[in-house]
């Protein structure tokens, strides 16, 4: 049997078509918005996958260039691994759902959301986030609370749901917010300095149009939802847990007392050995069990601590920072480095600036297609102590240089203002909660060292959450360590600068977050933001004025549109020999502006003096010294500019009379020659004659 449901959303349609195709999958849905269309399919394994101690969900976000009508580039001309955008849309997917599982579920589940169609108007991220919801509440797959998604837009001071191509232009936000009925789940922003009451409003906003697509999803669970199937869920046998608490649970908590990270480690080690040696042959088929019950004492007593004792594990108060210092020109090659410390988490920006040239072509379904600023985003395995195998960056790297870049995007001066390409690499050099919001200051030094004329410095603050069960308690936590990230419920981050908010990222380990925890997170990171931004500008107040020794320099200059082709030349032969000959880079925009990039000054003012030359346009009565390029027996021929030659005939070689050319000039000879007209075909008519005779004349001034 097949369904159609449709509603309505920011005035344009959301259908949703199940049972029509993918039969065999758990669930496959069609769900369209306007003409932008996503395939949803979820499948779940039917036993609990032994051995781990999480919940195994998989989630993938798939483009197909045939959605835009693209070819994909390269030789291979088709879809290779996922963009960074696909990377960072799964990733969105993921956090506002994976809460609302049931705990202890172990089954395998996987989500798919393949791009079938995508209108411009009408985001496919956005809506893939919806049809995954969708397809897991009409599936069999244990999950019972359907999420929405919407996007809000701020245009002269208005909001705008799911805001249009040219409205998204139009507009200083651009905000996701994912909700429950109930609570918020997720909030992705990226804002032009949005004031903090402004962003709340936004989120509360799009919070409410959220719940209208709620009330949507369960009028499709009612009519086509399958019945849920039962599932087996993990948890420890009796006899271990209360074996391991009553002998262990004291331990335990006197060790996670200890304030010092590293003598906690130290003592949760030994702790773990006493445990190992009295119950490692009892349960030698248990070790994943006692192991998970060692786990879930830490959270209790981190947690209780927070909640009961009103204590955080490293004894500073909930509003508290840890000690922060600043540091410039780290590295003495760079264009500029900034090293950012917090306590124990350290990162290093390095700033790189390049030509226009250098920006990121983006091969994907969004409307960008080339990027002029980048930040990526490094952790190693040596920042937490581990050993492990260095490779490429994985979705948790992606998702927090894209979050970094998010973060000071808005602050970056334009292309007429700062003619240059800019990369941020944030080398993470110790981990202990909110490297991505390190790097976000780290990069604020960076800039400012490399005299990047940002229009204002941003920071980055983490802030936390400890609740009751019943989400009745809470405690609101400024700038999370490692431990409190891991056992909390909330990772908020907000940047910005002393105006307002630029980014935020919010994801969430309970079933979502009350409007009134989302206001105060929102007004005490403020207060975070403003001290560490005076910390940044204690190091460094403004942009260097100069930039550095080894950075290169860019030239810009305007020429005629019309005049591009003569520079470029056929199959850009001019140029590139513009460029081996100096040794510059040089871009060249469709309205005239021309970039010389280059360290070396005699070799920029050189390829500006070719191309001033190339694009000059010639005038009647000027001089000019040309070289004779062809002689005839009428007269010769004479390149006054590069590519532009003009006839000097015999009787206009010199004063005298001419009875052959070659007794005058040569091919290869300088001459000085004068411009007497242009015909209407364009001919450039010269005489060696007349600019002899002007010169007479001046020497003869010279001479009185």
């Amino acid at each position: 049997m097949s369904y159609i449901f449709e509603t309505e959303v920011a005035g344009r349609k959301l259908k949703v078509e199940y049972g029509k195709i993918g039969k065999l999958s758990n669930c496959a849905i069609f769900v369209s918005y306007g003409d932008t269309v996503v395939l949803a399919n979820v499948n779940a394994s039917e036993q609990p996958r032994e051995g781990i101690d999480f919940f195994p969900l998989s989630v993938e976000y798939e483009e197909r260039l045939y959605a835009v009508g693209k070819i994909p580039g390269g030789f291979i001309k088709r879809e290779g691994k996922p963009s960074e955008k696909a990377i960072l849309n799964g990733r969105a997917i993921d956090r506002p759902l994976r809460p609302l599982f049931p705990k202890g579920y172990r089954n395998d589940v996987q989500i798919v959301c393949t791009v079938l169609s995508v209108e411009a108007d009408n985001l496919p991220d956005i809506l893939a986030i919806n049809a995954a919801s969708i397809a897991l509440s009409i599936s069999s797959i244990p999950f019972t609370t359907p999420v929405a998604a919407v996007s809000v837009g701020l245009i002269d001071g208005n909001f705008v749901i799911n805001p249009t191509s040219k409205e998204r232009e139009q507009s200083k936000l651009a905000l996701t917010v994912c909700a429950t009925e109930e609570r918020v789940m997720m909030i992705e922003a990226g804002g032009d300095e949005i004031p903090e009451d402004v962003m709340y409003d936004a989120i509360i906003f799009g919070f409410n149009e959220c719940k209208k697509i709620v009330e949507f999803q369960k009028k499709i669970m009612a009519e086509a939802g399958k019945p849920k199937a039962d599932f087996e869920v993990y948890h420890v046998s009796e006899d271990i847990e209360k074996e391991i608490r009553e002998f262990a649970f004291d331990m335990v908590k006197e060790a996670m007392y200890i304030a010092d990270k590293d003598k906690r480690n130290e003592a949760m080690d030994s702790v773990k050995k006493k445990i190992s040696e009295a119950f490692a042959e009892k349960y030698s088929d248990n070790l994943a069990d006692i192991a998970d019950v060692i786990y879930r004492m830490q959270k209790e007593i981190v947690r209780n601590m927070i909640l009961r004792d009103k204590r955080r594990p490293d004894e500073r108060r909930f509003d508290q920072i840890r000690p922060i210092s600043c540091e410039v020109s780290i590295l003495p090659r760079t264009h500029g480095t900034g090293l950012f410390t917090r306590g124990l988490t350290q990162v290093m920006t390095v700033a790189t600036l390049g030509a226009l040239g250098d920006v990121q072509i983006l091969d994907g379904l969004g409307e960008e297609v080339s990027k002029r600023y980048m930040h990526h985003y490094n952790f190693p395995s040596y920042s937490v102590g581990e050993v492990k195998p260095l490779r490429g960056p994985g979705r948790r790297e992606i998702g927090h240089g894209a979050l970094a870049e998010r973060a000071l995007e808005p602050l970056i001066p334009s292309e007429e203002e700062f003619p240059y390409t800019i990369r941020l690499v944030s080398e993470v050099l110790s981990s202990n909660g909110s490297t991505s919001q390190a790097s976000v200051c780290g990069s604020t030094l960076a800039l400012l060292d490399a005299g990047v004329p940002i229009k204002r410095p941003a920071a980055g603050i983490a802030m936390g959450l400890v609740t009751s069960e019943d989400l009745i308690e809470e405690e609101i936590l400024t700038d999370i360590q490692g431990i409190e990230d891991f056992f909390g419920d909330m990772d908020f981050k907000v940047a910005g600068t002393e105006v307002g908010i630029t980014s935020i990222q919010v994801d969430t380990k309970i079933k979502g977050l009350s409007n009134e925890c989302i206001r105060n997170t929102i007004n005490r990171a403020r207060d975070a933001r403003l001290f560490i931004l005076e910390k940044i500008k204690a190091c460094i107040p403004a942009p260097k004025n100069d930039l550095s020794p080894y950075a290169p320099r860019t030239y810009t200059m305007n020429i005629d549109p019309e005049k591009i082709r003569d520079v470029i030349g056929a199959g850009g032969k001019t140029i590139n020999k513009i460029i081996a000959e100096t040794g510059v880079k040089i871009d060249i925009k469709e309205d005239g502006k021309v970039f010389v990039m280059s360290e070396d000054a005699v070799g920029a003012k050189k390829a500006i003096q070719i191309i001033e030359n190339l694009t000059k346009e010639i005038q009647a009565g000027e001089v000019y010294l040309g070289k004779v390029t062809k002689i005839t027996t009428f007269g010769a021929f004479v390149e006054i500019l590069p590519g532009k030659e003009g006839l000097v005939h015999i009787s206009k070689l010199d004063i005298a009379r001419v009875n052959k050319v070659e007794d005058i000039v040569s091919v290869g000879d300088e001459i000085l020659v004068k411009v007497t007209d242009i015909d209407n075909q364009g001919r450039i008519n010269l005489s060696r004659k007349d600019a002899i005779k002007d010169t007479e004349k001046e020497n003869e001034k010279d001479n009185k």
